[in-house]
């Protein structure tokens, strides 16, 4: 029996390891799969909920490390997860995504000569100042396994030198996901819950510490919603570090189109992002199955790792000067949608792609 773990961490791992971990237990007769997770979100709503609606098991190793600076968190990870590999003895540990656990359980499974898979490589934003470019950059480098989603992943690994046989084009595991519960999506009935009508709102979603660890963006954010709040309602649900620093800073922002909730389940996300007539997000993940429900995107950061999103997509990558996202979206409301394709291989069958590399 050949034993693989796989990890997860943070809310975006939890859609790309889902449908791998599902599809490794159709072959439980050779490989025995198990869950770790470290803990990174640990907020019910950011983590259990996802477990539950995604049909994930209770992880078989639970780190609980929660918060705390990049190198805590890290080290709290390390220590922990070297515990885990000591217990069980892996063959292959499999990481997902660009956050703190990614790059932590891949250091320390290669420094114990477990074999390393990295779903989601070869992403880069070319901005290394974004601590995720750091994590994908390094878990890339002691990677034995580099599973890529889009083409700009396949160029950027070449271009760093990574043998070809390493590299694995898979399509985007997290699109998987998306596939298997859109047929759930009408059920969550999110839009009238919340009172909006489909098509005619406009959904938010801030994260990154380069725009909400700033006064200045939430001055920007609160022009945005009196400027289009008056002609449409706006959905906001905030992340809890959003939500800190608006609190923060004294910038609460109020307004009677301006619907303020806490960070909803993978359905009743899946479903506002599905019937929004706009997202406005700094979100990788968003910017991927927006794309992929063809639904326009205004990504405000000035970089993306995620290309193809641009190139074939729904994406419009507008910068973090709100004016720039006043003007594409200016153009979006006067009709000019652009007009996205699905990537290639983005077809609900990447999960299959890297469990064959094991069976």
């Amino acid at each position: 029996m050949k034993k693989i773990l796989l990890v997860v961490g943070a809310r975006p791992n939890f859609m790309k390891v889902a449908p791998v971990y599902k599809e490794f237990k159709k072959y439980s007769d050779r490989i025995d799969v198990r869950l770790c997770h470290t803990g990174q979100h640990y907020d019910v709503k950011m983590s259990d909920v996802f477990f539950q609606q995604l049909g994930i098991p209770e992880p078989d190793f639970y780190l609980g490390v929660g918060s705390g600076t990049h190198a805590v968190q890290t080290a709290n990870i390390m220590i922990e997860f070297e515990k885990v590999c000591h217990e069980w003895k892996p063959d292959v540990v499999l990481v997902a995504g660009d956050v703190n656990s990614t790059i932590a359980c891949g250091l320390v499974a290669v420094k114990l000569h477990i074999k390393l898979g990295h779903i989601e490589a070869g992403l880069r934003s070319f901005d290394r100042t974004m601590p995720e470019e750091v994590n994908r950059l390094l878990t890339d480098a002691i990677s034995d396994y580099l599973f890529v989603t889009e083409k700009s992943g396949l160029e950027n690994l070449k271009h760093e030198g990574v043998p070809d046989e390493k590299i694995i084009f898979t399509g985007n595991c997290m699109i998987d996901t998306l596939v298997s519960f859109l047929p759930e999506v009408e059920k969550a009935g999110t839009s009238a819950k919340l009172g909006v009508e489909e098509g005619k709102y406009i959904l938010l979603t801030f994260h990154r510490p380069a725009n909400v660890d700033t006064k200045e963006f939430f001055v920007n954010l609160k022009e945005f919603v009196a400027k289009y709040g008056r002609d449409h309602k706006i959905v906001f649900p905030i992340h809890p570090r959003t939500r800190t620093n608006m609190v923060r800073f004294g910038m609460q922002i109020e307004d009677p189109n301006l619907i303020l909730t806490e960070p909803l389940g993978y359905l009743e996300f899946l479903h506002m992002m599905r019937h929004a007539k706009v997202v406005v997000t700094d979100s990788g993940g968003v910017q991927e199955e927006t794309t992929y429900l063809g639904v326009p995107c205004i990504t405000v950061r000035d970089n993306t790792e995620r290309p193809i999103t641009v190139e074939v997509g729904t994406n419009i990558l507008a910068g973090t000067d709100f004016k720039n996202v006043f003007s594409a979206l200016e153009d979006l409301m006067a009709g000019k949608v652009k007009k996205g394709e699905i990537p290639e291989l983005w077809d609900g069958r990447a999960a299959s792609r890297v469990v064959e590399v094991f069976i």
